[in-house]
């Protein structure tokens, strides 16, 4: 599957989870997330970002 970039709150959506909730789920990830280049305070995530999560939490995105 190819990724593209996408909202936290796009990715919480997904989840089925409030934002807030998202955000507490990624807490223990912050470093491993900043290491791929997104803030604490960012709102979008690269490919990269957003393949990590969506493996990590068993995500699943629509394809397009």
């Amino acid at each position: 599957m190819t990724y593209k970039a996408m909202y936290k709150s796009e990715l919480a959506r997904a989840a089925g989870v409030s934002l807030h909730t998202f955000a507490t789920w990624l807490i223990p990830y912050n470093r491993t997330l900043q290491q791929m280049g997104v803030g604490k305070r960012a709102k979008m995530l690269p490919p990269v970002a957003v393949r990590f999560i969506c493996e990590t939490f068993v995500i699943e995105l629509e394809q397009l």
